[in-house]
């Protein structure tokens, strides 16, 4: 069964537990959230910041308060429960046009790692997935205002970008885990993509070892 929700409705998040607290879950796995703007600091649009952090912050922590007791009655029954977040390597790294979606990710890996130490004693895992670039062109247009030559650019000569099926299988990887392993914290890039400041555009190839003496 699929329910659609806004995660900035908060009187939308408590029906919906309300809702399946006769059935439970096991598992919240929150997604929601995007960058609306790549603006410097001094030309933020209030509205835009305000908007990536009722989605990425506000949504994350209402999702986890109104889901978190149908966890703890899984946990009571079945031994565990999970809730995983996926923030973004934004959430450690900023960069120039990013502020607004740096600080928003920020504050998102805060609430999974002080919920962490909150739930200490419990068998609920956190678990925050973070990924570097993933070729979202939805994602792109909304960060561009619609811009298709910038989202284009972006991801240009980029060699086997990420996809958001590759986040998506790693998130059932660290799920499928054994309940006693937890992975605090996972940072995937694609290989094109050393660093946050450091991306390779072109064909990834062995480099000759005679031309790195």
């Amino acid at each position: 069964t699929v329910r659609t929700l806004d995660v900035t409705d908060h009187t939308a998040i408590r029906s919906l537990a309300k809702e399946l607290e006769p059935t439970g879950i096991d598992v919240l796995v929150n997604v929601a959230g995007g960058a609306t703007d790549a603006d410097l600091i001094e030309n933020a649009n209030p509205d835009s910041w305000r908007k990536m952090f009722e989605l990425n912050v506000l949504g994350v922590q209402q999702m986890i308060a109104n889901f978190l007791p149908l966890l703890r009655a899984s946990a009571n029954k079945h031994g565990s429960a999970d809730i995983l977040t996926v923030t973004s390597t934004a959430a450690f790294t900023p960069y120039e046009t990013g502020g607004g979606y740096n600080v928003a990710k920020y504050g998102a890996k805060a609430i999974m790692d002080v919920l962490r130490l909150e739930l200490a004693g419990e068998p609920i895992r956190v678990i925050d997935i973070a990924p570097g670039m993933v070729k979202t062109d939805e994602f792109a247009m909304g960060r561009f205002g619609g811009d298709k030559a910038r989202v284009e650019a972006l991801y240009k000569d980029v060699e086997n970008p990420l996809l958001a099926t590759d986040v998506a299988e790693v998130i059932v990887s660290a799920l499928e885990l054994p309940p006693h392993v937890n992975l605090d914290h996972v940072t995937l890039r694609p290989v094109a993509q050393a660093a946050q400041h450091k991306l390779h555009r072109g064909p990834l190839g062995v480099k000759n070892s005679e031309s790195n003496k």
